[in-house]
Order: structure tokens, then C-alpha cells, then sequence
């Protein structure tokens, strides 16, 4: 898929299924995005994704998963920031999936 409809707009995305555009995330596009991976947005998500936007406003960079767990540990304290908690949430691989769904590039060192 190269395009998400979202709210009757188009938005471009990457051969990965990343936004193409970063300014083009919004909550509803995060929700889309979630649908194609057959993923239901909870709290605890959100949270995660806008910890990601955080990350991402203060180091320009999509968090690779061991600093993801790091900087969780450190904003959400270390029942939120371990590795279990967030492959729970993102299917056991939280720095891509999470990242995506954030609206942010894919961690550069994830295949």
C-alpha cells in the first residue's frame, strides 16, 4: 500500500508502510495505521506514542529499541519501561511498530 485514507485525505507512505509526510500524523492516522495491523489503540498505546513524539521532538530520531526502553523507564517509570510491557503492546517489536503508528521514520537500525 502506498496511501492511507485518512478523513478523506490521502497520505502518502514509505515501501515499509511509514508516513512519507511526518507532518501528516494526526490521531486519526495513528488509529488507521493501527487497523492495518490489526491493532485496537489503548491508553496505554497512546501513551507510548506520544512518548515517541517526545523522544522524537528532543533527539530528531526514531528510538531503536533498547534507548525506546530507556527513555520509557525514565518519563513512565520501570513498570511501564521494560521490555515485556512494550511487546505486549506493539507485538513484540515496540521500536518499529510504535514508531509507525507515532508517525515517525523507521528506527534506522531495525531491519
Amino acid at each position: 500500500m502506498t496511501h492511507l485514507i485518512v478523513a478523506d485525505r490521502s497520505l502518502a507512505l514509505d515501501k515499509d508502510g511509514y508516513l512519507a509526510d511526518l507532518n501528516d500524523w494526526s490521531p486519526a492516522a495513528a488509529e488507521a495505521l493501527a487497523a492495518q495491523e490489526e491493532l485496537t489503540l489503548s491508553a496505554e498505546h497512546w501513551e507510548v506514542l506520544h512518548l515517541l513524539r517526545a523522544f522524537y521532538a528532543e533527539f530528531q530520531l526514531s528510538p531503536a529499541t533498547r534507548p525506546l526502553i530507556k527513555y520509557a523507564a525514565l518519563k513512565l517509570g520501570a513498570d511501564k519501561g521494560n521490555s515485556l510491557h512494550l511487546n505486549r503492546l506493539f507485538k513484540g517489536t515496540p521500536a518499529k511498530l510504535a514508531a509507525k503508528l507515532a508517525g515517525l521514520p523507521k528506527p534506522t537500525n531495525c531491519l
